[in-house]
Formats: C-alpha cells, structure tokens, sequence
C-alpha cells in the first residue's frame, strides 16, 4: 500500500502503508521512547492523536496481549521510519500489521521522521490526516491537508469520559490481566493488610492497577464522571486519579469531585490526575508547543536533588506560578524545561505527579510513589 500524512500547515510525507487501509487523522505528536511500542499504541492517553515514533524500527518484536495498557489500541494512527511486517520474538503472539489491522488504525513507515520531528519541535504540534491506498490510486493532497485544518483541535477537548469505563469493575492481585512482569504480581509472602482504593479512570493504565495492586491494594475502578458522593460511599482507604487524553480545563466534573474529596481520604494523582489536582486547587493549566512523549526525560526531586529518569506523555502542564505556594509545595521539576512535575499538599493527604512512575522505561526510579501512597493511607487510616 501507499500512505500519506498531511499537515494542516501544508507540509506533506509520502510512505508505505501498513495497518489498517484508509482514513485517520488527529493530533501529531511524536514519542522519543527506544523500546513499548506496544505500550504507547494501547495507552489511552493517546486518543485522538497520531504518534510518531522516533526509533527507527518498529514492529520487529510483534505483539502479545500480556504487554497492553488497555483491552485495545487509543492511538488514532501511527508514523514510523521502518515498520517491521514480520516479527521475531518468543513472546509475540500476532505481528504489529496485523494487530494494528485488526483494530483498524493506518500506519505510514518509509518516511524520514527525523525531518518530521524537527516541523513539530519547531511550528509545534499539529493536526494532520493519514490516508493509505492500493498501489496506483490518486489521492488529493490538498484535500487531505482541509481536511486536517477541520479537525476539531485538543485544546478545550474534554476526552477523559470518552475513554472511560461505562462501570465500575474491581481490580486485585488475582485478577487475570495482572500478569505480565516481575513487578505486578503481589509481593511473595505480603502480609500486609489489604487496603481499598477508589481508582478514578480518566484513560487509565493496566500497570498502575498492576502496581497499585502490588502495594497489597484492592482496586475499585469507576467511570470519570463518578460523584464525590458515590467515592465516599464506598469507603476507600484512598482514592486514585489516573492519566488520561485532553484538555484537563473542560473536565469540571473531576475538578469538582476533587475539592469535595480533598481532606476525607488520601489522594494520589498521576498525568492528568495531576493536572486536575492543579486546576481543584485553584491552578492554571497551559499546553505545550509539543509535549512530552517518552521515556527518558530527567526530573528532580526538589527537597532530596534526586533525579529521576522518567517517562512521559503530556500535552498540558500546570503552572507553577499560579499554585498557592503557602498551601501546596512543588515537589518535581523536568530538567530539560522546568516543567512542574509534581506537588503535594502541606497539610492535606494529597499528592501528584505528572509523569508516569508506572512506567519504568529501563530503571524503576519513581517506583517509591506507589509505596508512599500507601503509607499515607496507612497513616490517615491509623
């Protein structure tokens, strides 16, 4: 198959197909990250986004159902340089094409990504469509890029409740999905009593239930738009505000629940947990000329001057200048742009971060805020 990928500013990239034939389009970003592949493409973070991928060879381990972050893939279509048709690895179960196929999102490989890139990092992120086609057909180029000016832009975009759970569900140690490293399954000989935590799903990650539940914690998941009320009436020992897509802005309802939850139980948030944590507080948030995507950027612990390598995937930030520092202490810092990447606050059990300590692209750096969530449960509840 032929691909393209069309911009809204007019800038054009022809390819190879793979993956699903036809139509896609969204927000381009690109991700930075070496290896999890996998991982980004069924994040749901990604919804309405098309990723590109900045390692050159992708799809060349395949793969399995033990590696998703989700029951499917979020991306809306994926840019790569080389994209492997067969692959090689004994854990794979179906080759990169196929999966990608088979849940209809097109692919455009055999482009030069590095001068991709360097467009976005320079003019910023932007809208664009990828289209693939049988070999020999015409494809307007020019109403393709129209097409990616009519896109409805990420900014205002409330997508947490579009990719939420529809209801509630439990996660536990023994759940089936619970599977897939060393770092999931509850500790050999945990005799810690279990704790109850309310997980808020804004686009939730399988391995943050993975490591919640590796911290001895049993897991009600519920749908974004779950009341304050509804939380408390089932009794957490803490609740949980996970990652998600979109603009935290248009998501009131979460900003709401949070005030109303702040100070009853302890609360930890991550990705656009944080962010909504920021705006309940009384915060700004802004977005990014082209975010944060991958898994190596460093971020400093403010008090110990730890630095933590860490991954990302975050369009919006919180201002740091518009959080009340005599109430909420900024904790982390991306050292590449100063970005704030964590806050607590000074005498609530309320804490965040904006990357992903779930994630563990190589080190298990950030490993000890799932440990600390506990412990603050353990306090408040003792």
């Amino acid at each position: 198959m032929q691909a393209i990928l069309a911009l809204e500013d007019g800038r054009i990239f022809r390819g190879e197909g793979y993956g699903a034939k036809g139509e896609c389009c969204g927000e381009v970003v690109f991700n930075t990250s070496l290896t999890g592949y996998q991982e980004i493409f069924t994040d749901p973070s990604y919804a309405g986004q098309i990723v590109v991928l900045t390692n050159p060879q992708i799809g060349n381990y395949g793969t399995n159902s033990a590696d998703n972050e989700a029951a499917r893939p979020f991306i809306e279509g994926l840019v790569t340089r080389e994209f492997s048709p067969i692959s090689s690895n004994w854990r794979s179960e179906l080759v990169a094409d196929e999966y990608l196929e088979r849940y209809n999102v097109p692919v455009i490989s055999e482009i030069d990504t590095r001068a991709l890139v360097r467009h976005l990092r320079t003019y910023g992120v932007m809208r664009g469509v990828i289209a693939t086609f049988e070999d020999g057909v015409k494809l307007d180029s020019d109403a393709l890029v129209a097409k990616a000016r009519a896109i409805r832009k990420m900014d205002g975009t409330d997508l947490a409740k579009v990719v939420s759970t529809k209801t509630s569900y439990d996660w536990t140690k023994a759940d089936p999905r619970n599977h897939n490293d060393a770092m999931s399954p509850a500790i050999v000989g945990d005799d810690r009593p279990e704790l109850h935590v309310v997980a808020y799903d804004f686009g939730i990650k399988h391995n943050i239930l993975r490591m919640l539940a590796r911290e001895g914690c049993r897991v009600t998941v519920v749908p974004a738009q779950t009341s304050a009320e509804d939380v408390l009436a089932l009794n957490p020992d803490g609740i949980f505000l996970s990652n998600g897509p979109g603009d935290p802005e248009p998501v009131t309802y979460a900003q709401e629940s949070i005030r109303r939850l702040a100070g009853k139980k302890p609360i930890f948030g991550i990705c656009l947990g944080h962010q909504l944590i920021g705006l309940a507080l009384g915060g700004k948030t802004y977005k990014l000329k082209f975010g944060h995507h991958g898994g190596n950027h460093p971020v400093q612990h403010t008090h110990s001057g730890k630095v933590e390598i860490t991954a990302h995937n975050h369009n919006f930030a919180v201002d740091p200048d518009s959080i009340n520092q005599s109430e909420v202490e900024l904790t982390h810092i991306d050292l590449n742009d100063n970005t704030l990447e964590g806050l607590r606050h000074k005498s609530l059990p309320l804490f965040s971060v904006q990357y992903h300590p779930e994630a563990s692209p190589g080190p298990h750096d950030s490993n000890y805020l799932f440990h600390d969530f506990r412990t603050m449960m353990e306090e408040w509840k003792g």
